[in-house]
């Protein structure tokens, strides 16, 4: 074998011996791989794990190499005489695709790793070092992955004529040494942070463009499911995101019984949601909640978006952001609009008395009444949702049941539990200061009533009804 496949030689006899090591001493008849990896020790399936993985670096390294020179004999100068068109396909990225059996993606970045770290030629026939030296040779001893390799020269690549030489290299030297001892995700989030260190003049042009890209897209399809699909710059994305997490944090401490907060105890009607489902139906309740907003009482979630800036960048605009929960930074200057946006809103409660019985003379609860029944509920009457994301619903339905608009036959509901009622057939009795629910006989056979809203926190569930 020649010298260039020495490294895949050493890999496999590494993973041979690792594999031996690994099994009991008796010597096995006639047994597949499964049957073996079943009888390895907890280390050996670690050594044979880890020589695996330093093998299939060392084939992907070659493979880069020959995905770029598929490339450069495919190129669209040569026309049909190109390699790719030659074996029947559009272009080498398709052909390298069919070949791999994996993705146009993946067989992209092949391309991509292999001809950003493959060595050149001058003009005189002399050999020239990478373009990206030291992820070339990360890549070939095997320290990095060729996924780690395409995030740091993807985007050294893209900055590469605006910044400093000297600065890019120590950059991806420094890059190429994290890489080596930390997973991809981590390498990914310490590209994003490296970027407006290199390029600061970069920083806001790059949010500007990021913004410009912003969408968001809704469509029905033919089961009448509606399908939403968004593209967020940072700055948009952060309220958006920070709201969704709130309400589904709340949501999943509420399951879980967590004990930081009264609230988050005895809820009547079990979660059973997915946190993608939680998801939906935050998205659902903060919209609701907007809709309403002009007339609605009750105090909104207090989430915080926090962006983090040293105090002269917040004076100029000059210089770099961070938002809690985004690892993409923003420029000075976005930040500032941030901040210019938000808004600070007091709510002031009058003390003159408004009646709270309307009978049917109206089908919605005012705003009195809504206060009245967050007074009581405290949220979400089954569950403990937060205030600002319930609505108030007549227990003994306007139109069918002919039910008055009053306190004593209103109930706040978050959306879940609301539609969880009915569809499970609950009963719901209610008085000026408390609210009981009445389980299905499929989920208590002996229908006990159970204590909700605030009371339940203040008196305990053990009152009867």
């Amino acid at each position: 074998m020649t010298k260039p496949l020495r490294p895949l030689e050493q890999a496999l006899e590494s993973v041979q011996a690792a594999w031996v090591d690994a099994l009991p001493t008796f010597d096995g008849v006639n047994r597949d791989a499964q049957v073996e990896i079943e009888q390895m020790s907890d280390t050996g399936v670690i050594a044979v794990t880890h020589a695996i993985t330093q093998l299939r670096r060392d084939a992907d390294v070659l493979l880069a190499k020959l995905a770029a020179e598929v490339a450069q004999r495919s190129s669209p100068e040569f026309g049909a005489d190109g390699l790719a068109k030659q074996q029947g396909f559009h272009n080498s990225v398709r052909l390298l695709a069919a070949s791999t059996g994996g993705t146009t993606g993946e067989a992209a970045k092949l391309i991509a790793v292999g001809t950003s770290t493959r060595s050149r030629s001058s003009l005189t026939g002399e050999r020239l070092p990478s373009k990206h030296p030291a992820v070339a040779d990360a890549l070939e001893r095997g320290d990095i992955s060729v996924d780690a390799a395409a995030v740091i020269t993807g985007m050294l690549d893209k900055v590469w004529s605006r910044v400093d030489p000297g600065q890019a290299g120590r950059c991806e030297s420094g890059l190429v040494q994290f890489a080596a001892h930390n997973g991809l995700e981590l390498v990914i989030r310490q590209v994003k942070l490296a970027v407006p260190q290199l390029d600061r003049d970069g920083v806001e042009r790059r949010d500007d463009e990021l913004r410009q890209e912003r969408s968001l897209t809704i469509r029905e399809d033919r089961h009448g499911m509606i399908h939403l699909s968004a593209r967020l710059d940072p700055a948009t994305a952060a309220p958006v995101k920070a709201a969704l997490e709130a309400i589904v944090t709340d949501a999943l401490h509420r399951a879980r019984g967590d004990d930081t907060h009264p609230s988050h105890f005895g809820a009547v009607v079990s979660d059973t949601r997915t946190i993608p489902q939680i998801q939906a139906d935050a998205l659902a309740d903060l919209a609701r909640h907007c809709l309403g907003c002009t007339d609605a009482p009750a105090p909104v979630v207090k989430t915080t978006v926090v962006v983090r800036m040293d105090l002269d960048a917040l004076k100029t605009g000059l210089g770099l952001a961070e938002i809690d929960g985004i690892d993409q930074p923003i420029c000075a200057g976005t930040a500032r609009r941030m901040a210019a946006d938000a808004e600070l809103i007091p709510v002031v409660l009058g003390r003159r008395s408004v009646p709270l019985d309307l009978g049917r003379g109206a089908r919605l609860f005012t705003r009195a009444q809504r206060i009245a029944l967050a007074e009581r509920d405290g949220g979400c009457a089954s569950c403990g949702q937060n205030i600002g994301y319930v609505e108030a619903h007549h227990i003994d339905w306007w139109e069918r049941d002919a039910g008055p608009t009053n306190v004593s036959n209103g109930v706040m509901l978050c959306s879940f539990c609301h539609h969880a009622m009915h569809r499970e057939g609950w009963q719901i009795n209610a008085t000026p200061n408390e609210v009981w629910f009445i389980p299905p006989p499929h989920v208590d056979p002996d229908q006990r009533p159970r204590l909700g809203g605030r009371a339940r926190f203040e008196l305990g569930s053990t009152r009867a009804a």
